[in-house]
C-alpha cells in the first residue's frame, strides 16, 4: 500500500462499463490515497449492457434498473472522479498524459502515473447498413436501446428481422416476439450460436421454430430495400426477399484497440491488445482490459478474444489491484463460459467444441447423453443433453455444450470449474455433487456423461458417432415397438432390449455391430451384452442414439 503521505498515485481509466468500473472500484479498495479518474466518452459510466435486450422486451421494467452505478456514486461512495462524454484520442507515453475532447468539443489533457485502458468492442456494421433508414438498428447502448423503444412507440411494429444467430441476436429474438411481433432470423452460418456444434444448436433452432420465428440459416444479406427512409424489405444473395417493419443487426463485435495502437501497444493475433498475467500491456504502466485484449485460454494454450462480461470484470479487478498497488493475483484463463436463454430453452457452453478441436488439430472424442434434470420421479423432471468433447489419449476434458429446459447453468459451470483446473472425464466422474430429489439424481447427468466418456475411452463399449454411416455395420435397435412406430431406422434389426437374453443368437456375431436406442443408454446395455457373448468384433454404442441422429437431414 502507498504512504498517505507520499504524492497520491494518479490512475486515470479511459472506459467504464464492466472493466474499467471494476478496476476503478478495485484501485480504490487497494489504495484510498489515489487519485483514480474515469474518462468515458458516452454518457452512462457503469449500465447493465447484458440487460439491454430484457428491458426492450418489457422483462426488466425499470429503465433505471440497468444504470449499475452513476457519476455521483462513484464519488460520493469511492472518491472516483467520472468525466462522461470525454473522448480520448491520444496517449503520449512520453509525457504520461491522454489528451482529447469533452462533448462541447472543448480538449482537455489529464496525466496519469497508472492508465488503464477499457475502451472495449464495437459492433460490426455490415456495409448493406450505409444507408439512410429510420428502422436500422443495432443494441449496444442504452441510447441503442431507447432509439429502439422511441421508434417501436412511434411506429408500431408488426414483423421485425433480426440479422445474427449469436447470443446477443437470439435475446433480441425472444424478447421482440414478447411483444407480439413476427420474427424472422437471418444468420450466414449454417447454424446459430457458434460456439455450439451444429446438432446442438439444432435443439435451439427447433425450439425457434416451435415458437414461429421464420429461420434463415446460411444466409447472407445482399441489401436492405428501402422506400421514404425505411427499410420495408431484407434482400438475400438468393434472391429471396424478408419484409420488414424492423431491422436489428447483431453481426458480431471487434475490439476498439485504435487508441492502443496509436500509442505503439502490440496488438495479438487475432486483433487484441495484448497483455500480461497482470493486464499490463508493452508498457508496464499502461494496462488493458475487457473485450479490447486477448486472453490466454485455458484449454488452448493460446491467447484469444472472448467478448465477455465475466473475463473483463474479473480482468477489471486484477488490472485495478496491480495498478494502484504494484502486486496483484494473476489473471486467470478463460474458457469462453456462456449460457442464452431461448424462449423455453437454454444452451451453454464452456471450452472448446468439436469444430474447434478440428481446426487445433486436437484428437478428441465425444459423448452425448439425455438425462432428467433432477431425479425423475419427483415432478417437473425435465431433460437435459449434454455434449461431453475429451481428448481421445488421456481423457482430459476439452469441452462441454448442454440444452435443456432446466439445469443448464448448474451442470456447465461445474465442468467450467473442472477445466480451470485441467480436470479428465475420470475425475468428472468421482466429483461428490449436492443430490436431493428436487435438485439433481444420485448420479447426476454430469455423472452419466462422464460415465459414457469413460466407457468410450475403456471400449465399455466405444461410441460411434451419431451421423456416421451405417452401411456395412449390423445395426441392433433395442427400442420398443412405439418408438420405432414414431422413429424407423431402415435396415436395423430390431430386438427390443427386454428380449435381447433371449434373442441375441439371432444375430451373426461376426459382423461388425452397432447397438442403437433413443439416447443410447439402452443400447449401452445391449453392448455390453453381445460383447459379453463373445461377438468376434468389438460392439459399438451409436453416440447420443436416435434423438441426436434425428438432428440430421443429410444422413441417408
Amino acid at each position: 500500500m502507498q504512504n498517505p503521505t507520499s504524492t497520491p498515485l494518479r490512475i486515470v481509466i479511459i472506459g467504464g462499463v464492466a472493466g474499467g468500473a471494476s478496476a476503478a472500484t478495485r484501485a480504490r479498495r487497494c489504495n484510498a490515497n489515489a487519485e483514480i479518474t474515469i474518462l468515458e466518452k458516452g454518457p452512462a459510466v457503469s449500465f447493465a449492457n447484458c440487460g439491454l435486450p430484457y428491458h426492450l422486451g418489457g422483462e426488466i421494467e425499470d429503465r433505471e434498473k440497468l444504470i449499475v452505478a452513476t457519476p455521483e456514486l462513484f464519488w460520493d461512495r469511492f472518491r472516483i472522479r467520472v468525466r462522461t462524454g470525454h473522448e480520448v484520442t491520444k496517449i503520449d507515453r512520453e509525457a504520461a498524459t491522454v489528451t482529447g475532447k469533452n462533448s462541447t468539443q472543448e480538449e482537455f489533457k489529464v496525466p496519469y502515473d497508472r492508465l488503464i485502458l477499457a475502451t472495449g468492442s464495437e459492433p460490426i456494421r455490415p456495409e448493406f447498413c450505409n444507408i439512410q433508414a429510420d428502422n436500422v438498428f443495432q443494441l449496444w447502448t442504452l441510447d441503442d436501446m431507447d432509439r429502439i423503444l422511441a421508434y417501436m412507440k412511434k411506429r408500431p411494429c408488426k414483423k421485425a428481422t433480426v440479422i445474427g444467430g449469436g447470443f446477443i441476436g437470439l435475446e433480441v429474438v425472444e424478447q421482440l416476439q414478447h411483444r407480439q411481433i413476427s420474427i424472422a432470423l437471418i444468420e450466414k452460418l449454417p447454424q446459430v450460436l457458434g460456439p455450439l456444434d451444429w446438432e446442438m444448436a439444432k435443439l435451439i433452432e427447433l425450439e425457434l421454430e416451435k415458437q414461429k420465428v421464420q429461420l434463415h440459416l446460411g444466409a447472407t444479406v445482399e441489401s436492405l430495400l428501402t422506400s421514404n427512409q425505411r427499410v420495408t424489405a431484407v434482400k438475400l444473395t438468393n434472391g429471396s426477399s424478408v419484409t420488414s417493419d424492423l431491422v436489428i443487426v447483431g453481426a458480431g463485435v471487434r475490439p476498439r484497440t485504435a487508441l492502443a495502437e496509436s500509442a505503439g501497444l502490440s496488438l495479438g493475433e487475432q486483433g487484441g491488445v495484448r497483455i500480461n498475467e497482470f493486464c499490463q500491456t508493452d508498457d508496464p504502466n499502461i494496462y488493458a482490459v475487457g473485450d479490447m485484449v486477448e486472453y490466454h485460454h485455458g484449454t488452448l494454450d493460446r491467447n484469444l478474444r472472448v467478448p465477455l462480461a465475466g473475463p473483463a470484470n474479473r480482468a477489471g479487478r486484477v488490472a485495478g489491484t496491480h495498478a494502484a498497488t504494484g502486486h496483484a493475483q494473476p489473471l486467470g484463463s478463460v474458457q469462453g463460459t456462456a449460457i442464452v436463454r431461448v424462449f423455453g430453452l437454454a444452451a451453454g457452453a464452456t471450452g472448446i467444441n468439436e469444430r474447434m478441436c478440428g481446426q487445433f488439430d486436437i484428437d478428441c472424442r465425444t459423448a452425448t447423453i439425455q438425462a432428467p434434470h433432477h431425479a425423475n420421479y419427483f415432478p417437473g423432471a425435465r431433460s437435459l443433453t449434454i455434449k461431453l468433447i475429451y481428448r481421445a489419449t488421456d481423457g482430459k476434458v476439452l469441452g462441454a455444450q448442454a440444452v435443456g429446459a432446466e439445469g443448464v447453468d448448474k451442470r456447465i459451470d461445474v465442468i467450467a470449474t473442472l477445466l480451470n483446473f485441467h480436470g479428465t472425464v475420470y475425475d468428472l466422474a468421482q466429483l461428490d455433487l449436492a443430490y436431493a430429489p428436487p435438485f439433481g439424481s444420485a448420479k447426476d447427468p454430469i455423472h452419466m456423461a462422464a460415465f459414457a466418456a469413460q466407457n468410450d475411452l475403456e471400449k465399455a463399449p466405444a461410441l460411434l458417432p451419431f451421423n456416421a454411416d451405417l452401411a456395412g455395420l449390423q445395426v441392433v435397435d433395442v427400442r420398443n415397438n412405439a418408438e420405432l412406430a414414431k422413429l424407423p431406422l431402415d435396415g436395423a434389426i430390431h430386438i427390443p432390449v427386454d428380449e435381447l437374453a433371449e434373442r441375441w443368437q439371432e444375430l451373426d456375431p461376426t459382423l461388425p455391430t452397432v447397438t442403437v436406442c433413443h439416447s443410447g443408454k439402452r443400447a449401452h446395455v445391449a453392448a455390453c451384452w453381445l460383447n459379453g457373448k463373445g461377438f468376434q468384433q468389438p460392439v459399438l454404442n451409436l453416440n447420443g442414439g436416435m434423438s441426436i441422429r434425428k438432428l440430421s437431414t443429410t444422413l441417408p
